[in-house]
């Protein structure tokens, strides 16, 4: 048996790169297994015929804990942001409209109808409760602000941060703020006001950002300074408990062919919550259960690169979403190079697009050239683009995204009981607190303190 580490973290996909920096941070010894032979999880930069193209999340929010963390890799210089005022799209009846981006922009947009500007207007002035039982977005939005705003704002903004179905998706797990705004105010815009940063700090969203190597430039920074206690291609097989409180986990796994075995005290899982499920389930029965109850959506990528002649219109933000009825299967689309420089060559411009999700579960089983022909031809209706791409790439993951799906928050509550059970393991994951890199990072480094103050805990 190997020597005793403090920490294994099992995942090295963001949410255990974090945790396993943090705890370095701490001064705790630790070791991160990833069964793959490369770090990230689903983030990923290839760069093909002089274009950047991502395999994942395309960009990501600025928040303060992952910007501290980008300074203390020393990567600052690389970052990259977005113009905050890049316009976003929606498809409606085949064409492309810009989201107002403010309450004000909103009421005077063509986009809705009268009756729906004037929802919007008089809730404020309206004082609603949440109904006992766990709503869905899709009911919450219909009951607060009707159809139409649920169809061509609510679900495609859905679709893209979860690919997700807003009629299984929970309010209360999804987006619990919406839902304590309405407890507490009776109103969703009064909350919103109530809660607007005091004079002087930071207004508005997070910046939108990126590296000039691509999303790749922060696994690579956080795999650098991990240095050895990252071990690829380690897939684990199996975790036991032991009667040592020094060793009080055996973690069995298989490198290069061989069985090995590590102890530690603490263990850190920060695998997809299927994943976890398959690894607690001879340690806790109802931990195994909860965790193989969370639902995972089917997403594919497509990258490509175009002249610019190609396209019949001009790609001046940050792209579009499509809504469910207009029979589209493209969930959106990025122009990535109008968002980021160096994502294409001087006149050439990059679109990734997303397919599939909770609504299309069969996107998974075509071929990497059907999805790439369904998804060239939707983007050519909708941008006026003649000819074929001049590169592409796609990607399939059978389950990208986990849903936050009615119940959800029950399965979590389950899976921390059941933690709370067994000192000394922990879990982590986009499952948890929410899928954007922001909230997986500082979701590691809370498990990290977490694993940190028990590790320091007298016995």
């Amino acid at each position: 048996m190997a020597q005793p580490h403090q920490a294994i973290v099992i995942g090295a996909g963001i949410s255990g790169l974090a945790c396993a920096y943090r705890l370095k941070r701490l001064g705790i010894g630790v070791t991160l297994l990833e069964a793959q032979e490369r770090a990230g999880g689903l983030i990923g930069t290839v760069k093909k015929d002089g274009f950047l193209f991502e395999s994942g999340p395309q960009s990501f929010q600025g928040t303060d804990a992952l910007l501290n963390l980008i300074r203390e890799l020393e990567i600052e210089g690389e970052l990259q942001q977005a113009d905050p005022r890049a316009p976003r799209y929606i498809l409606r009846a085949g064409r492309l409209q810009k989201i107002p981006m403010s309450p004000q922009g909103l009421l005077a947009s063509s986009l809705l109808n009268a009756g729906s500007r004037w929802k919007i207007a008089s809730e404020p002035f309206r004082r609603t409760a949440p109904p006992n039982k766990e709503e869905s977005v899709a009911d919450f939005v219909r009951r607060k602000f009707g159809h139409e705003i649920l169809e061509y704002l609510v679900a495609p903004f859905v679709s893209g941060v979860y690919a997700g179905d807003p009629e299984k998706l929970s309010l209360r797990a999804a987006f619990p703020t919406l839902e304590e705004w309405e407890r507490q105010h009776g109103s969703v815009v009064r909350g919103a006001m109530k809660s607007r940063p005091a004079k002087g700090e930071r207004k508005g969203p997070p910046p939108l950002c990126s590296f000039r190597s691509g999303l790749v430039s922060l696994i690579q920074a956080l795999r650098q300074n991990l240095s050895e206690a990252v071990q690829d291609g380690a897939a684990v097989d199996g975790i036991k408990r032991t009667t040592s409180r020094e060793n009080q986990y055996e973690v069995r796994f298989t490198r290069n062919g061989a069985s090995k075995t590590i102890s530690a005290s603490a263990v850190v899982i920060a695998t997809p919550a299927y994943t976890a499920s398959h690894l607690v389930g001879a340690m806790s029965a109802s931990m195994s259960q909860a965790l193989s109850g969370i639902a995972y959506a089917h997403v594919a990528v497509v990258a490509a690169g175009y002249h610019v002649q190609q396209i019949g219109l001009p790609l001046d933000g940050f792209g579009f979403l499509v809504p469910r009825s207009e029979k589209i299967r493209t969930l959106g689309t990025v122009w990535n190079s109008s968002l980021f420089a160096g994502r294409a060559p001087e006149g050439f411009a990059v679109l990734t697009s997303f397919i599939g999700g909770a609504t299309d579960l069969e996107i998974v089983e075509k071929s990497d050239s059907e999805i790439a022909a369904i998804v060239s031809a939707e983007n050519a209706r909708i941008l006026g683009i003649e000819g074929p791409s001049v590169a592409q790439a796609v990607w399939k993951y059978a389950k990208a995204l986990p849903q936050y799906n009615l119940g959800h928050g029950h399965l979590i509550e389950s899976a921390r009981d059941a933690e709370r059970a067994l000192p000394g393991l922990f879990l982590a994951g986009n499952y948890l607190e929410g899928p954007a890199i922001g909230k997986c990072v500082e979701q590691g480094f809370r498990t990290a303190e977490s694993a940190g103050a028990y590790l320091k805990t007298p016995s």
